[in-house]
């Protein structure tokens, strides 16, 4: 195999709307920016970011939350930056090869309401009774399908507008203004999100079962038509100190011929010595668009493992920064982008050590058995000047199986800290002639040894799934992928 080394958001009565400078008759204001900043001013330099703008303010449910609510003041920030921020193209350095261009094209409309009652209940790991399910449908909480008997004493899981605890949306609120990072899809997010799901975990409290998390779009339209769906789920994550919960995320499309834009953020919070698994499973329609944000904030002594599974959707983008905000923290990325199809599967990672004594190991790989397919990953590692005694280690390793799959790798580590332990590396290659000789040399035919080849290159990261029944599911469908019926 050859090695490539790289040196390094009540009804009020009428007024106009934020996003507009002409009042709109029978206007619900959800969104009220106390700011010197006005329309004007902030100089729309994207018209097309304006109009959804507008249409994810409409879109959004009556009454509003009240004006201090955590969700208000997401909105509130969030319709500040996405005014000001024009639409991705490719002469952008972050979207250098993520086309998204198809997106601007299509007639954007977000889901205006919740699922009816009547929709059936998503396909999930619901099977599993040990997992805590919480069913999101096009960015809405929705009981059908959700099962959360028997949490622990102290645990929320579920919408913050039905929290009952005050001080539990006191010590939200606190969190929700924090992330400093994001970009024009975030902002989308914090504009059009309907709800807030949180997931609260007391100080010193470990939740034994996972708490699965199963995401799914209803309304879509058909394959090869212009019309284009949004949801925007958002969920937010707290572990206090010495907390732990595994976290499952499982996105999913249903029919192969639906379109749909999915624009989910994860905002993850773990307190001093806590502990979060993250599984992370997305198996969206092949015409759907996923792009996703994840943020983690990290204090002392705690972890934080991720393992990700994406083979779904046309584009499939996941955001995701970590940042270490004490000493002796631990950070582990394990992810597998599979594209089958003409689609891009794409991962930009930051993750920033300011800490000493951090530790973190971040593992990439991607298959790409499609002429038109593609792979992209933008990972950044920072070790800045107070962050002595880090040990960071990142890998990037792909397999093209089509003469013109293509894959672009970034991996980026910067240093400034003097005391260190970093290395970095990424591998390119087709599948050994060596390995396929093997398996043929003991009378294997060759498209059960590539098969056979494929599933194991994979199966370093499945494997650290930490649910068996997830890991199970995903297990049958990366086989389905290799033999398609």
């Amino acid at each position: 195999m050859a090695a490539l080394a790289f040196p390094r958001h009540v009804r009020t009565a009428p007024k106009p709307s934020f996003f507009s400078n002409k009042p709109k008759a029978n206007a619900r204001t959800r969104i009220s920016v106390q700011s010197s900043l006005t329309p004007p001013q902030l100089g729309f330099s994207d018209p097309f970011v304006l109009e959804l703008a507008e249409a994810l303010e409409d879109s959004l449910p009556s009454p509003s939350p009240p004006k201090l609510s955590p969700l208000e003041r997401i909105r509130e920030v969030s319709s500040e930056t996405l005014l000001s921020t024009p639409w991705p193209s490719r002469k952008d350095e972050p979207f250098r090869f993520t086309d998204t261009s198809f997106i601007k094209n299509s007639k954007i409309y977000p889901v205006s309401g919740p699922p009816p009652q009547s929709l059936e209940a998503p396909p999930a790991c619901s099977e599993d009774t040990q997992l805590l399910h919480l069913a999101i449908v096009d960015g809405h909480i929705v009981e059908f399908g959700s099962n959360l008997s028997g949490l622990p004493d102290g645990v929320y899981v579920g919408s913050l507008s039905n929290a009952t605890s005050e001080s539990l949306v006191k010590r939200v609120g606190e969190f929700v203004s924090g992330f400093d990072w994001g970009d024009l899809f975030w902002s989308i997010n914090g504009v059009g999100a309907p709800d807030l799901a949180v997931v609260y975990v007391p100080a010193g409290c470990q939740v034994e079962n996972p708490v699965h998390l199963t995401y799914y779009s209803a309304e879509a339209s058909d394959e090869g038509s212009n019309k284009l769906p949004l949801s925007n789920p958002r969920v937010f994550v707290v572990v206090e100190k010495g907390g732990e919960v595994d976290i499952v995320e499982e996105f999913m499309g249903g029919d192969r011929s639906r379109c749909y834009w999915a624009n989910p953020v994860l905002e993850v919070v773990i307190g001093e010595g806590g502990k979060v698994r993250h599984s992370y499973v997305q198996n969206q329609s092949p015409c759907a668009t996923h792009i996703k944000w994840t943020s983690v904030r990290q204090e002392a002594e705690s972890s934080y493992q991720l393992v990700e599974v994406s083979s779904g959707g046309k584009l499939s983008r996941h955001n995701l920064h970590v940042q270490q905000l004490g000493p002796d923290t631990v950070t582990e990325l394990s992810t597998l982008h599979l594209a089958f199809d003409e689609q891009t599967q794409d991962l930009h990672s930051r993750l920033v050590l300011d800490y000493p004594r951090g530790s973190s190991r971040q593992l990439h790989k991607c298959i790409v058995a499609n002429s038109q397919g593609q792979a992209v990953f933008d990972g950044n590692v920072k070790v800045n000047r107070y962050a002595q005694q880090t040990d960071a280690g990142q890998l990037t390793r792909s397999l093209l199986l089509e003469p013109r799959a293509t894959v672009n790798v970034k991996p980026n580590l910067q240093i400034i800290a003097d005391d260190v332990k970093c290395s970095h590396g990424a591998a390119i290659s087709d599948l050994e002639e060596s390995q396929l000789f093997y398996f043929q040399a003991r009378g294997i035919d060759l498209k059960t040894a590539r098969k056979a080849l494929v599933f194991s290159f994979g199966a370093e990261v499945v494997s650290q799934l930490p649910n068996s029944f997830v890991q199970k599911k995903v297990e049958n469908q990366i086989r389905e992928l290799l033999d398609p019926q």
